[in-house]
C-alpha cells in the first residue's frame, strides 16, 4: 500500500518536491535541532491520488489549456467543488485520521492545517497569503474539511491568477499539507535576517501571528546587529490580538492601551530570537524570512523562506527638506507617483497606473492592483506581512506601519516611497 502520510522527522518530509518547501524547510530545521513544533505531512502523491480517485485529471489539464474562457472556468469550478465536497479516498483518509489521533494524544492541542504547495516559498514565487491555513481545529469533521480546503486552494481564482502571471500550470504542480499542533502563543511575529543597513529586524505582536500576516496591526520592531545584540526597540500599535488557550478556539480580542504600546519581547528574548534567526540563515545558506511564536516553553519556528532585498537608493536633491515620515520597510524598491488616498476598498477604482497607493490596511483584496501601482504606503502592517513578502517578490516599493498616513499625505500630491529605508516623502 502506498504511503502518503509522513511525520516531519521522516527523511521524506525534507523533500520539497514531495511535501512542498514550507513543510520541507520546517522538517529540515526540526532534524537539525532547531525549535519547531511536531507534526506530519500529506505528500504530493496523496494530493494526486485524490484527484485521480475523484476523476478530475481531465479538469486539471483543462484549466490552463483554455485560459479565461467559460470552459476553463468550468474546469476550475469542477476542481474546487470536487476537492472541497467529495470524500477523501480511504487509502488516504484512514492513515490521515490515525496520524491525527496520535498527534492529539502526544500534544493535547488543537491542530493547524496548512497548505504547502510545491511552487511556494521560492525566489520569485513566494505565494505569500495566496493559499489557506486553518488554526484551532478540534473536531474530526473540521479537520477533514480543512485538509480538503487546502487541496482546493490550489484552484482558487486568486491562486490561478498568481500562477498565470508566473507561467505556472496548476496541473503540473501539487499541494502538500502540513499538520501541526497550535502553539499557545504569548507573542508571535516574523523576522528578516538581512536589512539594507546590514543588520536584522524582528517584528512581534501579542498572541498569534495572523494579525501581522494580514497587516491588521503595526507590530513592534526590533533592530538587531549581526551579533544579535539589540540596536533599537520601537513599540507598535497592537490594539487587538488573536489569542488561544488550551483546547479553545482562537479568538480576537481588544487589548488595553498600555499593553498595545508595550513591547512583546524583552531585550534578552529579542537577542535569543536573533541568534535563532542567524542559525536558520546559516542552515539555509541564504538570507531568510521566518515566522515564529513563543509560548511558556520558548520560541518555536513556524516557517522559513528565502529573503530578497535591495540596497537603498540615494534620493534626488529635489526631495531634500520635504516632509517625511518613517515606517516598516518591505525591503525593496524606490518609487514616485501621484498619491491616491484610499479609505475603503470600494474606492479602489480610483487607483490609476503609476499611482502611489496610500491606505490604512494592505490586505489580500489589494493584491490584484499591486502590479499597476508605483508604490504603497499603509498605516498598519509590518515588514513580515504577507503583502510585504509579495512586494519584495514583485519589486514594489512598500512602507507599512506609517502613522496617520491617510491624513498626513495629501491626495494628489507627489510622493516618493523608499521601500528599503522605510521612508515616505511628499510635495504638493
Amino acid at each position: 500500500m502506498t504511503q502518503y502520510i509522513f511525520p516531519i522527522t521522516d527523511h521524506v518530509a525534507t523533500d520539497a518536491s514531495r511535501v512542498g518547501p514550507k513543510a520541507a524547510n520546517l522538517a529540515r530545521m526540526a532534524n537539525a535541532g532547531l525549535p519547531t513544533p511536531p507534526g506530519f505531512c500529506i505528500d504530493a502523491a496523496g494530493y494526486r491520488a485524490q484527484i485521480h480517485a475523484l476523476g478530475l485529471d481531465e479538469d486539471a489539464r483543462g484549466v490552463m489549456s483554455a485560459t479565461e474562457s467559460p470552459q476553463a472556468r468550468r474546469h476550475a469550478l469542477n476542481m474546487k467543488l470536487g476537492l472541497l465536497d467529495k470524500p477523501i479516498t480511504p487509502e488516504i483518509l484512514e492513515p490521515l485520521l490515525e496520524a491525527r489521533r496520535q498527534l492529539i494524544a502526544e500534544t493535547g492541542a488543537l491542530l493547524c492545517v496548512r497548505s504547502s504547495a510545491l511552487v511556494e516559498d521560492r525566489f520569485g514565487s513566494s505565494f505569500a497569503g495566496q493559499f489557506e491555513s486553518f488554526i484551532g481545529i478540534e473536531s474530526e469533521a473540521d479537520f477533514i474539511t480543512a485538509v480538503r480546503s487546502c487541496w482546493g486552494a490550489l484552484w482558487m481564482t486568486r491562486a490561478l491568477r498568481y500562477m498565470a502571471t508566473n507561467n505556472i500550470d496548476p496541473a503540473d504542480t501539487a499541494m502538500g499539507v502540513l499538520i501541526q499542533p497550535l502553539v499557545s502563543a504569548r507573542a508571535s511575529g516574523g523576522a528578516l535576517s538581512q536589512t539594507a543597513d546590514g543588520g536584522m529586524t524582528l517584528s512581534a505582536t501579542w498572541g498569534l501571528g495572523s494579525a501581522i500576516a494580514q497587516g491588521e496591526v503595526t507590530p513592534d520592531r526590533y533592530e538587531l546587529r549581526r551579533d544579535a545584540s539589540v540596536l533599537s526597540i520601537t513599540a507598535g500599535r497592537k490594539d487587538h490580538q488573536v489569542g488561544c488557550v488550551h483546547n479553545a478556539e482562537p479568538t480576537t480580542t481588544l487589548v488595553s492601551k498600555a499593553m498595545a504600546e508595550t513591547p512583546c519581547l524583552s531585550e534578552a528574548e529579542a537577542q535569543e530570537l536573533g541568534k535563532i534567526l542567524l542559525r536558520v540563515e546559516k542552515f539555509m545558506d541564504m538570507p531568510v524570512e521566518i515566522e515564529w511564536a513563543i509560548d511558556d516553553k520558548g520560541f518555536k519556528l513556524l516557517q522559513a523562506r528565502p529573503l530578497h532585498t535591495q540596497e537603498a537608493t540615494v534620493p534626488d536633491a529635489v526631495w531634500e527638506g520635504k516632509p517625511r515620515i518613517n515606517g516598516h520597510a518591505a525591503g525593496i524598491g524606490w518609487g514616485t507617483g501621484r498619491a491616491c488616498v484610499i479609505n475603503c476598498e470600494c474606492e479602489l477604482s480610483r487607483v490609476a497606473p503609476g499611482d502611489i497607493l496610500i491606505t490604512k490596511v494592505v490586505g489580500p483584496a489589494l493584491s490584484d492592483i499591486l502590479t499597476k501601482v508605483a508604490g504603497v504606503v499603509a498605516e498598519r502592517g509590518g515588514s513580515t506581512s504577507h503583502m510585504a513578502s509579495l512586494a519584495r517578490e514583485r519589486g514594489i516599493p512598500m512602507v507599512l506601519g506609517v502613522l496617520d498616513a491617510t491624513q498626513r499625505i495629501p491626495d494628489g500630491s507627489t510622493v516618493a516611497v523608499d521601500g528599503v529605508a522605510g521612508v515616505v516623502r511628499w510635495m504638493n
